[in-house]
């Protein structure tokens, strides 16, 4: 199985990206493989960055899209994780170099994780919401078909791309509130893990990201008291929750919710 979370579009509050990185901290991995970045980005909107070592020695950081090896110490499972960055040029080619990685090693599931913005309260469980293309592949993992029409990114042309390559692909997706779109959402990223792990059948001790993510809870509700507008509209939200928590229709309203961060985007 290949893994794989994209910063950008994708990535509403960091949250596909720090589950990735979480998970891959977790279980034993090691990188073998990287796409070259120079023929995929647009360098002065995706900068690389100078960073500056111990000894005082410059290094020119590009935008990186590492393979990683992981074996699961507890299972007879082998993964390949892709921690990538989305790219601006040439997305064909782009998806062309991870389905060759793809099929060099035999992947039978392309598993994507990515976060979008909605109108969710962050002091409700965060909802996660799972797609994907093949019959076989909803009906063994629980996932929704994919209905969507409109605008995508990476995600949506690597899904694509495996489907051309007869590789079964699926994705989940975090709501992330919109009244704190800019700040990292450890709580978003949790639900990705959770949602993965149980997936997968592949334990994981979450204590760090659980502590994360309920400072995360604790500092956003800190600031929301700070405004009566705010104060009402999470109020609105938590009302909402709390009516559809056990109502079949709350899965379309989440799949409304991603279609419309994907057009409005």
């Amino acid at each position: 199985m290949l893994i794989a979370a994209f910063e950008g579009w994708n990535d509403a509050g960091e949250a596909a990206t720090t589950a990735i990185r979480f998970l891959k901290d977790r279980w034993h991995h090691e990188d073998f493989a990287t796409i070259d970045p120079e023929d995929f980005y647009d360098f002065t909107t995706t900068r690389p960055l100078v960073t500056i070592d111990d000894e005082s020695v410059r290094e020119v950081v590009w935008p990186g899209n590492v393979f990683s090896a992981v074996t699961h110490p507890e299972r007879s499972l082998d993964l390949i994780v892709l921690d990538g960055v989305e790219p601006q040029l040439r997305w064909r080619t782009y998806c062309d170099q991870v389905i060759d990685i793809a099929r060099a090693y035999g992947v039978r599931l392309v598993l994507t994780l990515g976060a979008l913005l909605a109108d969710v309260a962050h002091t409700r469980p965060v909802s996660v919401f799972g797609t994907a293309y093949d019959d076989q592949v909803i009906e063994a993992l629980d996932l929704e078909p994919s209905r969507y029409e409109g605008p995508t990114g990476i995600v949506g042309v690597l899904h694509s791309a495996c489907r051309a390559a007869d590789i079964n692909s699926a994705s989940l997706w975090a709501a992330v509130p919109t009244y704190v779109s800019g700040a990292p959402s450890p709580k978003g990223a949790l639900a990705l893990v959770e949602r993965t792990t149980q997936m997968l059948d592949l334990p994981v001790s979450t204590t760090e990201l659980t502590i994360a993510a309920t400072s995360y809870e604790r500092q956003v509700s800190e600031l929301v008291a700070d405004d009566e507008d705010t104060l009402a509209y999470v109020r609105r939200l938590e009302e909402q929750y709390d009516r559809n928590e056990h109502s079949v229709g709350s899965a379309d309203d989440l799949v409304e919710e991603v279609e419309r961060f994907l057009r409005d985007q």
